[in-house]
């Protein structure tokens, strides 16, 4: 037998017994007045069980909740448990069209709602998040905690929006880095697509570093005017409204390095399917396994001991009695 939690049991132990050695080598205040033949005449007889014995029961029962505290265990052989899953990134688009509202309430807001459908997806599943613009950066490592993932995206407001153009390629190769050692390498990328001149050269990175694109395209073919951070239409030189579409060519992207993609929309059904090709497509691919202790748990006997010893020293308190005082005769 070992206990979890030794040092616990050490602690709580050393001031238990020197609180033990007071109580037993301390007389009680009538003790202290009267003479113990004095004591014993002037006692009246009960039929509880002697303070001495209380006292050692009442001892019993804590040392026991000591030691059911410590957690007792017998270990035994350590289980090896399968566990089955995909590590991907997420990568959220927060350059300047992504203010453009032809998704309610804009397409950052929209995008940011389809990742956490994400999330609820896949949740046994790793997964990283990534922001990127004309640069790109991580937001969180790879986890399984899918509400603290969803409380980073939405952190991410209007004031993470950088007007610089999109450098699709700065996304891949921060994309290589961080599934370096993943297999498969999977990255699910939210964004409108940006310009053609932007995905020049990203189809390439990926397919170098073996990674498969699955693409959630937001927007609008018809597009919606690019806002400033005033709410404020963008104009070009020649006073001209900016207007950005939606670019398909990176679902196209997608689909050449062997992944998928959606033009998302308000059902909620686009993720799902998404996230079923995923798993069509690596389903067999990614599987890991964790090392558990195998341990029988032995707290419960020590703590029903306690329980018991606990209920026999305080039903073995002697009821308080009315004395009544007699005056003695005058001289």
């Amino acid at each position: 037998m070992t206990f979890v939690y030794p040092y616990l049991f050490w602690v709580l132990i050393l001031p238990f017994t020197v609180f033990a050695l007071l109580i037993s080598t301390n007389k009680d205040r009538l003790s202290r007045i009267f003479d113990e033949k004095v004591l014993a005449r002037l006692s009246a007889a009960d039929d509880t069980i002697p303070l001495m014995v209380r006292n050692i029961v009442m001892f019993a029962a804590i040392f026991l909740m000591i030691t059911a505290m410590a957690r007792p265990v017998i270990e035994k052989s350590d289980k090896v448990i399968e566990m089955e899953g995909l590590s991907l990134l997420a990568a959220l688009d927060i350059s300047g069209s992504m203010r453009s509202q032809d998704n309610y309430p804009s397409r950052l807001a929209f995008a940011k709602k389809k990742m956490e459908l994400l999330f609820e997806k896949m949740p046994g599943d790793e997964i990283a998040l990534a922001a990127f613009a004309h640069s790109s950066f991580i937001l969180a490592p790879f986890s399984s905690d899918k509400a603290t993932l969803a409380q980073i995206i939405d952190g991410v407001n209007d004031s993470y929006i950088n007007m610089g153009s999109t450098d699709f390629s700065a996304l891949g190769r921060l994309s290589a880095s961080m599934l370096e050692k993943k297999k498969p390498k999977i990255a699910v990328v939210f964004s409108d697509g940006g310009d053609p001149e932007a995905l020049e050269g990203f189809a390439d990175i990926l397919k170098e570093s073996g990674i498969t694109l699955y693409a959630v395209l937001v927007g609008t073919p018809e597009g919606a005017p690019v806002l400033d951070s005033n709410g404020k239409p963008v104009t070009s030189p020649d006073g001209a409204i900016v207007i950005t579409q939606r670019n398909d060519a990176l679902g196209q992207i997608a689909i050449d390095t062997g992944g998928a993609f959606v033009a998302a929309g308000n059902q909620k059904d686009d993720i799902a399917q998404l996230v079923e090709a995923i798993r069509s497509d690596h389903q067999s691919k990614q599987t890991g396994t964790v090392t558990i202790k195998d341990r029988e748990e032995l707290f419960y006997y020590p703590l029903t001991g306690a329980l018991a010893l606990l209920l026999t020293a305080f039903g073995s308190i002697p009821k308080r009695r009315r004395v009544t005082a007699q005056k003695g005769g005058g001289r």
